[in-house]
């Protein structure tokens, strides 16, 4: 039994994921509407001698047709009573229904009944139902974890001192030398002379060409000697490209430097961190840690778990499932990006990737979420997590709309419920994975054995609990979002680069 609108609603399945909905709907609905749309059309159209409104059923037929008024209930009926029926199916369609050929005309004083198929979800199973087992960082800080946040900090402070003299440039080297650059034509480049420049090996300032003429000079020496300027500009070499295609080069080495990094000590720890002591440094150290922990561990522990969960789930996907997502996805990506104000071309120029790339990306991480998804679908079923509706009720109510009550009556209205329940239940299933997961915890420094599934590049997306659609999707009329991993914090790359530039 459905809505007053319709009596019944029956299911049969049919083949490949395929079902048939007989919907029947109630005599008495059908007379009402009838009533409603001769009233309609005798306001609507002008029917000579008779006032707005007054004009008779006969008069009407007679004018519009016999079939006026019952097809345009019919269509009125099935359209409004369709998304309704399918959603109380307890069935979740993917695509568009279709109807039955045979579908007649409503007729007054007798029901009306119809059928449709529609595709459906399948209901795939997983190999096991056992919980899964993860591997995961060890909560809080542990001292090798303080330690290297600590050497990190030392990173930023260090210094230089001369090598023995006897010592030779290397790939990781630094030196103090004198250098003249002149273009083709002989005049001299001043960006790139000077009388004394701290360079390292390695930093990109310079073309690698240029690296490699320094490798194995020591201290005093001398080297004259010319690069070509790269079709790949680098900090340099940028200001020439166009003006001249080679660079000639006067070097002499007046020191090899070694990196010196400062000592951690009381001292060093109060003046220039501006801490009470080492003791202190970290204890702030180890509260940063937990902290960052206490916010990336939850993700990382749900992303293990939905790895292994759909690496158990038997069958493939539907491949509308898998586009579907990847049109969430990227719709959620264009999104950001305009938000940002960034634009694709500089986006894909960031990560050093084609289009293609990134398409592939994409499509590689829908059908990973599809797959996670229908694992969730299935833990679901088997340990029976069912969705009442006070839980409906209350998703709309956490939604943050202004009328949830409205909201849910406008899903309900359009059929879309399933979709909130079938989030509900991917939320608690989710949870109860995550609860019930033996997870071993890794020794400080040690790696995941299993390698994690990459997502796909993304523009700093943010991951929701997995959920098909939820309430609070519904409330800001946009696609639920879906889980992306956070990547780790790295230590600043250009450091030594800079330092060497701001030696110059």
């Amino acid at each position: 039994m459905m809505e007053d609108s319709y009596v019944e609603t029956k299911v049969e399945a049919l083949k490949d994921n395929r079902v048939k909905v007989t919907v029947t709907v109630d005599a008495k609905d059908i007379d009402v509407r009838i009533k409603k749309t001769y009233k309609d059309f005798a306001h609507k159209y002008n029917f000579p001698g008779f006032r707005a409104g007054k004009a008779p059923r006969p008069i009407i037929d007679n004018a519009l047709g016999a079939e006026a008024v019952v097809a345009t209930v019919t269509d009125d009926v099935v359209n409004e009573t369709y998304p309704r029926a399918i959603d109380g199916a307890n069935v979740y369609p993917i695509g568009k229904p279709t109807f039955g050929d045979d579908m007649g005309l409503v007729e007054g004083g007798k029901s009306f009944v119809y059928t449709l198929e529609v595709d459906v979800k399948p209901e795939l199973e997983l190999s096991s139902y056992e919980p899964v087992a993860i591997e995961m960082p060890v909560d809080g800080a542990t001292d090798t974890e303080i330690d290297e946040q600590i050497e990190g900090l030392r990173e930023h402070y260090y210094d230089y001192e001369d090598a023995a003299a006897a010592t030779k440039i290397k790939e990781d080297s630094y030196m103090d030398m004198s250098m003249k650059a002149t273009d083709d034509s002989g005049e001299e480049i001043a960006a790139m002379t000077a009388d004394s420049r701290l360079y390292g090996m390695g930093t990109g300032l310079f073309p690698a060409t240029f690296d490699a003429e320094l490798m194995g000079m020591k201290k005093g020496q001398t080297k004259s000697f010319a690069i070509d300027v790269p079709a790949e500009p680098t900090i340099m070499t940028q200001p020439l490209m166009g003006k001249t295609a080679k660079i000639n080069f006067d070097v002499e080495v007046k020191a090899v430097k070694n990196k010196v990094l400062p000592e951690v000590t009381e001292e060093w720890v109060k003046d220039t961190m501006g801490f009470e002591g080492v003791e202190d440094l970290r204890t702030r150290v180890a509260d940063s840690i937990k902290e960052q922990k206490a916010e990336v561990l939850p993700r990382i522990k749900e992303n293990q778990c939905l790895a292994v969960l759909a690496d158990r789930l038997e069958g493939d996907v539907p491949e509308s499932l898998c586009e579907e997502a990847e049109t969430n996805l990227l719709q959620d990506f264009f999104q950001q990006l305009q938000r940002q104000g960034a634009s694709f071309d500089a986006y894909l120029a960031q990560q050093g990737i084609t289009p293609d790339q990134f398409k592939d990306d994409v499509k590689a991480q829908a059908k990973d979420m599809t797959r996670q998804d229908m694992a969730l679908d299935a833990w679901a079923r088997h340990f029976k997590m069912d969705v009442s509706d006070q839980d409906v009720v209350d998703e709309f109510e956490k939604s943050g709309a202004p009328e949830p009550k409205k909201l849910q009556e406008e899903w309900t209205k359009n059929g879309q419920l399933h979709m909130v329940r079938n989030g509900i239940a991917r939320t608690n299933a989710a949870k109860d994975v995550m609860d019930t997961a033996v997870v071993t915890e890794l020794k400080p420094g040690e790696a995941v054995k299993k390698e994690e599934k990459k997502p796909a590049k993304k523009a700093a997306a943010k991951k929701a609990t997995k959920k098909d659609e939820t309430a609070e999707d519904a409330a800001e009329k946009k696609p639920a979002k879906k889980p992306a991993a956070k990547k780790a914090a790295k230590k600043d790359e250009a450091v030594e680069a800079d330092k060497a530039a701001d030696a110059e």
